[in-house]
């Protein structure tokens, strides 16, 4: 059994997970910065995996697809805050200050913030919010973000590349993004818009690039993958149909058996 409590502040978000992993996909419209306290944090973006651990802080940027697994390690559950950073108080943050051209470490797009005993200190003092039984007033919820800013900015100049940059999301290589991200399991129109199209554009480029169907090719790849992962990894259907974009295990199965001939649960 899988378990995640979330208790919301204002835009400031402590989640625990009980028992043994939670799995999620997730893309943020606001950038977001989290803490953990506790436990294991897997972060996919495409097909690299960041690892972070207890008293790690990261960056996940706004409209990144990923998919996160949260993890209690010995016998302590998993326990982290989530801060929404809003466009309009960024903005008003940076206006005045200086920004990177690039982060120049060859990571993946959830960017490791690095550690810093004030980071640590601030993360201590937002426990106490979640004990409280009433809301936080917005003010201070603004004044923790802005306190967060501050101390980001201080500690690790490498994040105004990300935070003070304002752009809407661009037309990209649209094959090298689907062959990275179709395990997915998203609608078309998401992945149009990661790809900065319109749902009209998206399909007609997907047919010129591959000479079909963004459906038919998606479940061609899933499936492919979910073979591979349970022939050669030797991987349990259970944890196969999830991890490769589809919703539920019914419908894998269905669809494995049409493809291949025969149940995706006969493999030995």
């Amino acid at each position: 059994m899988k378990i995640s409590n979330t208790i919301e502040k204002g835009k400031v978000f402590l989640t625990s997970t009980i028992e043994k992993q939670f799995t999620w996909e997730n893309i943020s419209p606001q950038h977001i910065v989290a803490h953990i306290y506790s436990g294991e944090l897997l972060i996919t973006y495409g097909k690299n995996t960041l690892i972070f651990k207890a008293g790690d802080t990261l960056l996940v940027p706004k409209n990144q697809l990923s998919r996160s697994i949260k993890k209690p390690i010995n016998s302590q559950a998993f326990k982290c805050v989530s801060i929404l950073l809003p466009e309009e108080q960024l903005r008003r943050f940076y206006l005045n200050r200086p920004i990177l051209a690039s982060w120049t470490e060859n990571i993946s797009k959830q960017r490791p913030i690095k550690s810093h005993t004030l980071l640590d200190s601030y993360f201590v003092s937002l426990l106490p919010y979640f004990e409280m039984q009433d809301e936080l007033p917005c003010e201070i919820v603004n004044i923790k973000i802005q306190e967060i800013l501050t101390i980001i900015d201080s500690v690790d100049k490498r994040a105004s590349t990300i935070l003070g940059t304002f752009s809407e999301v661009g037309k990209i290589d649209l094959e090298k993004y689907m062959e990275e991200h179709f395990m997915y399991n998203l609608p078309l129109e998401r992945f149009a818009f990661l790809t900065g199209r319109s749902l009209t554009t998206f399909k007609t480029d997907f047919k010129k690039i591959f000479n079909n169907t963004p459906g038919k090719w998606l479940t061609e790849k899933r499936l492919h993958l979910a073979h591979y992962k349970l022939t050669n990894e030797k991987q349990k259907v259970t944890e196969v149909y999830h991890s490769v974009g589809f919703e539920n295990l019914s419908h894998f199965s269905y669809a494995f058996k049409k493809a291949y001939g025969y149940s995706p649960s006969n493999i030995k």
